[in-house]
Formats: C-alpha cells, structure tokens, sequence
C-alpha cells in the first residue's frame, strides 16, 4: 500500500466515525425543531448560532483553520435548519416562499411576434440591443425617458422593453436599478452591445470648425482621454447617443457634433470626423430585455434577486455565507439607496442558476430567513 493510499484509509476511518456523530447530531436537532413546534419557537435563532460558531473556533488548535471550521458547521446547522423547517410551520416565510414557486410555475412563454420599447431615437445603441436579442424584423419603436419604458410595459403596451444597466468601462446605471425595484417588473434577458463612439458632424465640416459636442453623459465619459485634446469644446448632454446625432443634423449648425455610433451617424446623415474615440476599446454595454411577467426560457443560467437586510452587523456577510454553502457563484453585488430612508439600502445580485433546480430553492429559502424583503428579478441567459 502506497504513502497515499494510507493516507485515504486513514480520512475514510474518520469519515465514518463522522457520519456516526452526524446522524446523531441529526437526530437531536430533529428533537430540538419539535420542541420548537411545541413552543412556537422560530427556526432560525442567529444569535444562537452565532454564539454556537464561536465556541467551534474557540475548540481549534490550529486557529489557521477559523475560516474553515466557521464553514463546516454554518453548513451543517444549515441542514439542520432545513430538517426542522419539515417540522415546524413557519407560516409567513412558508407562504412567501410558496408565492415565489407559484411565479416559477406561473412563468409564461416567450411571446411570439413581440412589440418592443427602447429610451432614446432610431439608431440608438439600445435598438441594436433589440436587434441583436430578437432579431431585425421584430416591432419596434422608441420612448423619450426609461420611465416611460415601464410605464408603457405595465399599462400593457409594449409585451418587451430594453434599459441598459451597466457598461464595462463605466459601470452601473443606477437610475434602472431603481425603477426595476419600482415597478416590479422583470428580466428575461440579457443582450451585450460593443460601443464603438465616432465624432460626428455635419458634411464637410472640419475639427477646428467643432465648438459644441452634444451625447449621452456616458458618451462623454467613455470618451474622456479623447476630448482631453479639445478643451475648449462645450459638452451638452442629451438623453441619448442616437439622439445627439438627430440633434446635430436637424440644427444644421457646422459647429456642432456628436459623439454617436456610425451606424446612428449614417442613419442621419452625418460625417464621421474621428472613429473610435471611447478609451476602452473593449467597451460593452449590457441592456436588459424586462417584461412584465416572468419567463423561464431554454438555456437560463442566471438569477438576479433583489433584497433589503436588518441593521445588523454581518447582515451581508450572511447572505454570502449562504451561497458560499450552497456553492452559488456569485457574478454581481450592487447596493442602492432606498428612496426616503437615509443610510438604506436595497442590494441587487445576479448568481448562476435555474430556479427549477431545487438545491437553488433551498438556498432561497435560507436568504429568505435572512433579509427583511426579498424579489426575484428573473431567472435568463447571460448575454454574451
């Protein structure tokens, strides 16, 4: 027998003696949830457990191991919770949770021949989004705000609408973080866009003519190191890319240009004076494809959730703690002030799964315990 086989042996012997100990364990903790039924006790006693993991690394000899031990028995009490939970009858969180398997049973197909909204003019880089998820002949028109999207689509007028929510050089757009809290719409998709930004003007007009540019504030920022060499530019923001580009032409003013895509600069007539000007070459946009219903389409893989926590130290931590023991990959983490609450937030993350999968329901289950409100956004496809 090898070095290495006699280590094995020797894990699997402890092994066994473990799995002993942890149906004993299992059968005490089944004895503590009836007595918790009988005294209508909650399931989940953090301070409790908190207390409990901490006389767990206070038993180590080698104190290196704090982290791993703290995971051990989070993940065992979280069996245990999951046993006396069978027992008990949590009514409010039971019910909550029952109200998020109806949605997932309720989720509807995807709606054949859709009519889709977009913020911002024709050429925009949102319609390429629509374009790109839906494909060329789908119905489509365009709105002035990101409100009005998710007026429309509530009010029933649009079956799909399609809002950024984050570029990769410059980040998040909050403004529909809130408005998906708001509405309670949500996501059956997602779609990534290039960015590719020229500077756009009028036929034949040249640099030293420029004096006013006009795009999307996240236009000017992807394009800073650019319009670093040009100070004496005046920069105008406008609500949309496509729509500087509209602006420009319609004015007919040599000394104006946009900051647009080509294909928005060509759709209204517009010469391109510089390409590529955004400082990230690898520069994405990700839209959003929001419905008003939850779909569960072929191939998701991704779940975005939506929730408020207690004024507790470690309140966070928990949540992670929960994914880290369910082993959920955890792809984004966003925080948002919650309007009319000073130092509230409402935390928005994206992990990788199907909520049909049941050890995801458990998990959810867990983080439901764990947060005072808790959403399901939608469960899609990343984009890729």
């Amino acid at each position: 027998m090898s070095r290495l086989d006699e280590l094995r042996a020797k894990i699997d012997h402890i092994d066994a003696q473990m799995i002993t100990l942890f149906e004993k364990r299992m059968n005490l903790t089944q004895q503590v949830g009836e007595y918790k039924k009988e005294n209508h006790l909650p399931v989940l006693d953090r301070a409790r457990e908190e207390e409990v993991l901490a006389k767990k690394e206070a038993m180590l000899k080698n104190k290196y191991l704090k982290t791993e031990v703290k995971d051990f028995f989070s993940s065992i009490m979280a069996i245990s919770r999951r046993q006396q939970r069978a027992l008990l009858d949590d009514r409010d969180r039971a019910e909550q949770f029952k109200r998020y398997k109806g949605m997932v049973q309720a989720a509807r197909m995807p709606v054949e021949n859709p009519h889709v909204l977009y913020q911002g003019v024709s050429g925009a880089y949102a319609e390429e989004a629509a374009v790109l998820f839906f494909g060329a002949d789908v119905s489509r028109e365009f709105c002035a705000t990101w409100r009005e999207l998710f007026e429309k689509l509530i009010a029933d007028e649009a079956d799909y609408i399609v809002v950024p929510i984050e570029n990769s050089s410059t980040g998040s757009i909050n403004a529909v973080y809130d408005l998906l809290a708001e509405y309670g719409a949500y996501v059956v998709g997602e779609q990534m866009v290039r960015v590719d930004h020229c500077l756009a003007a009028l036929p034949n007009v040249s640099m030293e003519e420029i004096q006013d540019v006009y795009s999307h504030e996240q236009g000017f920022f992807q394009s800073e190191e650019f319009l670093a060499q040009y100070p004496r530019w005046q920069h105008h923001a406008m609500l949309n890319t496509a729509a500087a580009a509209q602006m420009v032409y319609d004015c007919a003013d040599r000394s104006k240009a946009a900051i647009c895509s080509r294909h928005a600069a060509e759709l209204y007539g517009l010469a391109v004076l510089r390409e590529g000007i955004n400082t990230s070459h690898d520069n994405y946009t990700r839209f959003f494809i929001v419905s008003k219903t939850m779909e569960l389409r072929v191939g998701r893989d991704k779940i975005s959730l939506m929730f408020t926590l207690p004024h507790e130290a470690g309140a966070l931590n928990h949540i992670l703690e929960i994914l880290a023991v369910h082993r959920m990959n955890m792809l984004r983490l966003e925080s948002r002030p919650i309007s009319g609450k000073s130092w509230e937030y409402r935390f928005f993350l994206d992990v990788e799964g199907d909520l049909a999968n049941e050890e995801f329901n458990s998990a959810l289950y867990e983080v439901l315990e764990n947060t005072l409100t808790l959403g399901i956004l939608g469960n899609y496809k990343k984009g890729v």
